[in-house]
């Protein structure tokens, strides 16, 4: 539904917002589709933001923590507020730029909301990467492997674990959109009978607890996610942690977003690889907003095989 004020286009903005706060194992009922909220076409005067028409969303785990109530500061993103819509990344298309970086009809990824179009200001306005190659990829590959889960591989495999030929790597979640990348460009093997060089966590808990106990010596551990525990009320606890000064190991927990200076490198080395076929991808792909709160508790019942992508529009 569309009407007009002045040459200003108002429109219905199709949304999945947050009820409320939860605690344990989200369920799709702690989120709602509705479509009764309206957006202005056109940014307000003066606005350095970006206005974008969303096309694809994320679903990624760690949306999981800021459905969560916590207290302020106590995490590196804030909680959602209930009642608003949820965020997290996205692909899209500027419609009207007050950012000198963008201009109308650029592609974009980063943080957005899950909604059909958005207004994205301040800060959030620095998660964005416009998108220069747009015909040799699919453009929901911005989603995974060519946005946040790929640079989180990249940044945690050769920034935070700097790889060596010859060692063994073991990759925790390999089926995940970040696991998925860093399998097909280390040596990913299920047995170690001569131990482990490098881990890159993203499940915590018992395996981590095993790792520990198969690390050899000068071992690296990258800290990426731990999504075992992201439901419980009490975190398990981790018992093996004295491998890692008998084995002098080092275990380094990380966030992308202090790697995002590395973005054009990480695109010089995955690019020509997906061009080239020498990385296979996979993608499992959700239809509209009323899919996207079933496809999100997917994730935690391992109903997804790939990277889990919501399609909102494809054009």
């Amino acid at each position: 539904m569309a009407s007009e004020e002045g040459v200003i286009k108002i429109i219905r903005n199709k949304q999945v917002i947050l009820r409320d706060y939860v605690s344990g194992f989200p369920k799709e009922s702690d989120m709602q589709v509705v479509s009764s909220g309206t957006i202005k076409l056109k940014l307000p005067e003066g606005c350095e933001g970006v206005l974008v028409k969303n096309f694809y969303l994320s679903c990624d785990p760690y949306v999981k923590g800021r459905m969560t109530k916590r207290d302020p500061g106590s995490r590196y993103l804030d909680s959602f507020n209930p009642g608003s819509p949820i965020s997290g990344y996205g692909v899209g298309k500027v419609l009207e730029s007050g950012d000198s970086k963008f201009k109308e009809g650029d592609l974009v990824w980063g943080i957005t909301g899950w909604e059909e179009y958005s207004l994205i200001t301040g800060i959030a306005t620095q998660s964005l990467f416009k998108i220069h190659n747009t015909h040799d990829v699919p453009r929901s590959y911005y989603t995974g492997i060519l946005g946040m889960p790929g640079m989180t591989a990249y940044a945690g495999f050769y920034e935070v674990c700097s790889p060596k030929k010859g060692e063994t790597v073991f990759v925790s979640a390999a089926s995940g959109a970040v696991g998925q990348l860093c399998r097909p460009v280390c040596k990913a093997l299920w047995y170690f009978p001569e131990g482990i060089d490098i881990y890159f966590d993203n499940v915590g808990g018992k395996i981590l607890d095993a790792v520990l106990l198969n690390m050899r010596m000068n071992g690296r551990i990258a800290g990426c996610g731990m999504i075992s525990q992201y439901n419980l009320e009490q975190p398990e606890g981790v018992h093996n942690l004295m491998s890692l000064i008998m084995k002098q190991v080092h275990l380094k927990g990380f966030l992308v977003f202090n790697y995002n200076h590395l973005y054009g490198k990480f695109l010089e080395r995955v690019l020509p690889a997906i061009k080239k076929g020498k990385i296979t991808y996979v993608e499992d792909v959700a239809e509209g907003h009323e899919s996207a709160p079933a496809a999100l508790i997917g994730l935690f019942a391992g109903r997804n095989v790939g990277k889990q992508v919501v399609v909102v529009s494809r054009e």
